[in-house]
């Protein structure tokens, strides 16, 4: 009798127990109500982006592209460009051409001037003049025995040799970048064939295309800022210079505008160009 007891005692606390565990839940865990959330920041492609949107595209472009030329033909013996997109300054010699033949002609030259100058004085001598008081004969006298002594054409020819003794001295006529190089050292230089070109890089444009119904914002003379891909935290200034009077079939109309000198400005870049307000 006492083992049924104990049974069911023993049966009864099992019973209790298992009910007490199932009435009990198991809470979730609570999530926090105030929780901050941080927003990545825009990374400096993403703000370049976002400013690129509001701006124009276009191109940057050199407004003239000079040949550099040689007046006479002669070899170079000295040739100072090396490579296209070298820079040169104004007045900087680039090229040198032998003139060891005119400097033979001058020679001849000069010793006929002398013989034309003996001439002269014989003539003038022979009318009476003494050599020590020639200035003394009257303009016109002097004048005819010029002429007929070959005195002056002598001196001319001289002075045209002279002169071209210059040429052989050749000098960059604008400041830029070296562009086309069309001879080399001991090539021989023609007149009207270019030894190389030169892009003006302080006379650069920028030009680009506007929607029609933006051509009010772009007026002559108006004021622009201009940023390039490779430099895109520097600003250049830059004035509206020539409006196309022509609409395309796309509705676009095309604008040039004249760009302030830079050393970071090149013919070819990418410009973004925005209105200065």
């Amino acid at each position: 009798m006492n083992k049924y007891i104990h049974f069911s005692i023993s049966v009864f606390i099992i019973v209790f127990v298992t009910a007490c565990q199932s009435k009990t839940e198991v809470q979730p865990a609570s999530q926090p109500t105030d929780t901050l959330v941080v927003k990545p920041a825009k990374t400096a492609s993403q703000q370049q982006a976002l400013n690129y949107s509001t701006a124009n595209k276009g191109n940057i472009e050199a407004v003239r592209e000079i040949p550099v030329f040689s007046r006479m033909a002669e070899q170079i013996v000295m040739f100072g460009i090396e490579k296209t997109g070298q820079r040169v300054k104004k007045g900087q010699v680039v090229a040198r051409l032998s003139d060891a033949a005119l400097r033979e002609k001058i020679l001849h030259s000069r010793a006929k001037l002398e013989k034309a100058e003996f001439q002269y004085q014989a003539i003038l001598m022979g009318q009476g003049y003494k050599h020590d008081h020639l200035d003394a004969a009257p303009e016109k006298i002097k004048q005819l025995a010029r002429i007929n002594s070959g005195y002056n054409e002598a001196k001319a020819e001289l002075h045209e040799l002279e002169h071209q003794l210059s040429y052989c001295v050749i000098t960059a006529p604008v400041s830029g970048a070296v562009s086309q190089i069309k001879n080399t050292l001991y090539g021989a230089a023609l007149p009207g064939e270019a030894l190389f070109y030169i892009v003006d890089t302080e006379h650069l444009k920028v030009t680009f295309d506007v929607l029609e119904n933006e051509l009010a914002k772009y007026q002559m003379g108006a004021s622009l800022s201009v940023s390039t891909v490779a430099y895109p935290s520097e600003q250049h200034s830059a004035t509206v210079s020539a409006i196309s009077p022509v609409i395309d079939g796309n509705g676009m109309v095309h604008i040039e505008a004249t760009l302030a000198p830079h050393p970071h400005l090149m013919p070819g870049m990418t410009a973004f160009i925005t209105i200065v307000k």
